[in-house]
């Protein structure tokens, strides 16, 4: 049972619990996650079992798209309802335009700073961790890329948006970063993340889906579809399955994408893709360099 479940997670449980939630359900012996979302949030946790848990990283890199709503005027100190106000201002005279004037600068490849109140970790330790004990550490920069914000309704104080994004991006950040900007403060109070990869919130599973025999699982293959196809013959098959790299220009790979490009040709110079057997049996991920595909993950 090497599953990759689509789960739409409920509000108010954390994305462990979920899993641990699933595993349970499946008799699974090894569960993870790819991607996490916070407990307020809801919508797609893509849930993997087994032998799938050796590729979360593949899944958790894919890009996101989030239905979110904040509320103007307030600001908080975790960036959403859950913590406490620390500033107010009057948003009665906000106008539409400069709210639209506002989300096009943030759409594109921008700065983001990760809120305190995260799993990222520092010395060992989660920053969410240090932040309830009113400890505060300056945090790095990074760069993310938001591809598109729309405006589904306003309803001041209320702002509901739709935010398709890149991994890393923390969306309560790009609430407050938005607040900041209109100098007026906001916060995030609720969040559904709908979609991750081809993985979408309408596709979705509950735990009485689940316990209904109705989940939404996926094979690893499937799971993985986003990635080129390389097909290998015996020879390269057993030297792959060895650990050993292949060259990409090797005589025996049959396919490259669904068998889009022919047998001996050059593969793109760097990318991940998925290793097949003679039988078209996916059993690992490699990852291209130079012309030489090297394995990255090998699965039983």
């Amino acid at each position: 049972m090497n599953l990759v479940i689509n789960l739409n997670k409920p509000k108010d449980i954390s994305s462990q619990q979920a899993v641990t939630r699933v595993k349970r359900l499946f008799g699974a012996q090894k569960a993870g996650h790819a991607g996490t979302l916070d407990p307020m949030a809801t919508g797609v946790l893509i849930v993997c079992l087994n032998e799938a848990t050796k590729i979360t990283r593949f899944l958790s890199d894919l890009d996101k798209e989030y239905i979110v709503r904040l509320k103007l005027g307030e600001r908080t100190d975790t960036y959403d309802s859950t913590g406490n106000v620390i500033e107010k201002r009057d948003v009665r005279f906000t106008k539409e335009k400069e709210i639209y004037e506002i989300l096009e600068r943030f759409t594109g490849s921008i700065r983001q700073t990760p809120p305190m109140y995260s799993a990222i970790k520092v010395g060992g330790k989660p920053l969410y961790k240090l932040a309830r004990k009113g400890i505060h550490i300056e945090r790095a920069e990074r760069t993310i890329s938001i591809h598109s914000i729309h405006l589904l309704q306003l309803d001041l104080p209320f702002v509901t948006l739709k935010v398709a994004c890149s991994k890393g991006t923390y969306i309560r950040t790009l609430c407050d970063d938005i607040g900041n900007t209109l100098e007026m403060g906001a916060h995030m109070v609720s969040l559904e993340r709908s979609r991750i990869g081809f993985f979408s919130i309408e596709d979705s599973a509950s735990f009485e889906d689940i316990l209904l025999k109705k989940s939404a699982h996926h094979s690893i293959d499937t799971a993985l579809s986003h990635l080129n196809e390389i097909i290998l013959d015996e020879d390269a098959f057993r030297r792959a399955k060895n650990g050993m790299p292949i060259h990409a220009g090797y005589p025996s790979i049959s396919a490259i994408n669904g068998g889009k490009s022919e047998a001996g040709e050059k593969a793109p110079k760097s990318q991940y893709v998925r290793l097949k057997d003679p039988e078209n049996t996916l059993f690992g991920i490699g990852k291209i360099e130079d012309e030489v595909i090297k394995i990255e993950r090998l699965l039983n």
